[in-house]
């Protein structure tokens, strides 16, 4: 892939890799994304256009359904019909920065479909240390209706397929021989987490920890969709059980907080990384 990036750094030492300009087939959706993400000890903790659904990228923001064209890539759910072909795939256009440091960067993007532009966005990531051992990505996106006219968001879910109600920040993590276990503050497994808010969740692998906090009111309330069996994977739900409309001039902003660790913290390890991160 063809691109432009720049590069995260936490105490001069290299955690992210943004790519403002992916050169990807348009099924795709092109998208600015993070990959590769490590820890500080170096593990990667993302996975880029992966066998099982090449149109994960890294960690970034990607939504299946805005007015019927697809932010997401791959294939469309279509009701009564299922996952289908179709020519409506929109893109996401980096603008520019409006600021950039080794640590950070505001970024301008354009999201277009069919030749028109559907939202403007802001997007402000930074790279936040906390420990010897983990650091935290902090990414709010704050995205404007220009269109006019109300705009509509959805999922596969809301289009007739329960139980995938993806769509929002996505992060596709590491896949290794065994699944990853996944766990929140009071519940523990795949089934018993997914679909289902909470204030922090976490996905662990062999040797590093993801642990994704919610750090607005709005963003606590989406609920959180998960894949460990199948693939290691986990973002929010903006559209869980109804579509979500973003009136004309609207804004709709979401902040999520990563945690990047090495070793595999317990709970209460993992909330406390989560309070460090989110503090003021």
């Amino acid at each position: 892939m063809n691109d432009d990036s720049t590069v995260l750094r936490i105490g001069g030492r290299p955690v992210a890799r943004y790519v403002t300009r992916p050169a990807v087939p348009g099924r795709l959706s092109p998208r600015p994304y993070l990959h590769p993400v490590t820890t500080l000890a170096g593990t990667a903790v993302t996975e880029l256009g992966p066998a099982d659904h090449p149109h994960h990228l890294g960690a970034g923001v990607a939504v299946p359904d805005v007015e019927g064209h697809n932010f997401w890539g791959g294939r469309t759910y279509v009701r009564d019909r299922g996952p289908t072909e179709l020519d409506n795939h929109g893109a996401q256009r980096h603008l520019g920065f409006q600021l950039r440091d080794p640590d950070g960067f505001v970024e301008e993007l354009r999201w277009t479909a069919a030749g028109t532009e559907l939202l403007r966005e802001r997007r402000t990531v930074a790279a936040v240390a906390l420990t010897d051992t983990a650091w935290a990505l902090d990414l709010t996106f704050s995205l404007t209706n220009v269109t006019g006219r109300g705009l509509s968001i959805g999922s596969p879910a809301t289009n007739g397929r329960p139980g995938a109600a993806y769509g929002g920040f996505f992060w596709r993590a590491r896949k290794e021989p065994d699944a990853p276990r996944v766990f929140t503050a009071d519940a523990e497994g795949e089934d018993a987490v997914h679909g289902r808010p909470a204030d922090w969740l976490a996905l662990a692998g062999a040797g590093w920890t993801l642990v994704l906090a919610g750090a607005t009111a709005a963003t606590r309330r989406d609920p959180w969709f998960v894949r460990a069996a199948e693939y290691p994977g986990v973002g929010s739900s903006l559209a869980h059980d109804e579509r979500l409309t973003v009136e004309p001039g609207g804004t709709l902003v979401r902040r999520i907080v990563t945690v990047v660790a090495d070793g595999t913290p317990d709970r209460d390890g993992a909330a406390a990384l989560v309070r460090k991160a989110v503090s003021p």
